[in-house]
């Protein structure tokens, strides 16, 4: 076993509190010293604030939501004037790059289970721009809280037929397979017909089984049925989904699916071709 993937399941055994604590306190040298050199930007947080994805500069920061966009603008066909639901805001990676592309007629509602991230937002891109609206959704997740709410009860604060594009980027791979299903449903139920929705997962084939579930360093070595995980402790924590049993999944809520971009994850040596980590699926509700 690597070091790499002990260290893994080291911080996956602390609690969230715990790993919130770490991150800032090991950031904040870098932290400190984007302050003195005048390299923040007003909507970015510090580097030990950010709890998904890599910790980066501001610089950085804004370039990885740019991408979102990009990735938006590609696969989901998304508008100016399009009303938008990013599940798992986090910290506005992605609502930052949308400030300057949605405009009056759109809107942006984004929601968390972090409420540091959500009066991150708030405080800072909402104050600016009202149609950008910012829900903390105290939900049970074992990498990220303690609340009790479990996910599988909790109704999305959104009327039916409401939303042409809604997306997420590294939300389904840390919630249970019973939980992305209840999502998958409220999604369908708040989009309007014919609405997209855009999401990565890390997903695999028959193919590719053998190869993730011993991946050096970023491996799903428990089995079970459709699904593996990483960590078996931490069912949040990281999983991967068999594309048949999600498939099953989206037909389930009457979703029809439209594409599933690969990326590079599960490449044994890098194809600089796929331009993201994760897979990407976008679904439409039809």
């Amino acid at each position: 076993m690597s070091k790499l993937f002990n260290l893994r399941s080291f911080w996956y055994s602390l609690s969230s509190n715990q790993r919130f604590f770490i991150r800032r306190l090991y950031y904040l040298p870098k932290d400190t010293l984007d302050s003195i050199m005048g390299k923040r930007h007003k909507y970015v947080p510090p580097r030990g604030y950010i709890y998904t994805g890599s910790p980066a500069s501001a610089e950085n920061y804004l370039k990885q939501g740019q991408h979102q966009l990009q990735m938006l603008q590609k696969y989901a066909n998304l508008q100016p004037k399009h009303s938008v639901l990013d599940i798992g805001s986090g910290i506005g990676r992605t609502a930052i790059a949308l400030t300057d592309y949605i405009n009056n007629s759109g809107s942006y509602e984004g929601f968390d289970v972090v409420e540091r991230g959500v009066q991150w937002c708030n405080a800072r891109i909402h104050k600016e721009h009202p149609n950008f609206n910012f829900k903390y959704v105290p939900l049970f997740n074992d990498l990220y809280n303690t609340a009790t709410l479990k996910a599988t009860e909790f109704i999305f604060p959104y009327v039916d037929n409401s939303i042409d594009v809604a997306f997420s980027f590294s939300v389904f791979t840390h919630m249970q397979i019973e939980e992305i299903q209840h999502y998958f449903n409220q999604i369908y139920r708040v989009l309007k017909p014919g609405g997209v929705c855009f999401s990565t997962f890390f997903l695999y084939d028959e193919g590719s089984e053998a190869f993730i579930s011993t991946k050096k360093d970023f491996s799903f070595p428990v089995k079970r049925d459709g699904f593996r995980l990483m960590n078996e402790n931490v069912k949040s924590g990281n999983i991967a989904i068999d594309k048949k049993k999600l498939s099953k999944m989206l037909i389930t809520e009457n979703f029809e699916l439209v594409t599933i971009i690969d990326g590079f994850w599960k490449d044994d040596v890098r194809d600089t071709a796929k331009a993201e980590y994760q897979d990407m699926m976008v679904f439409q509700k039809v």
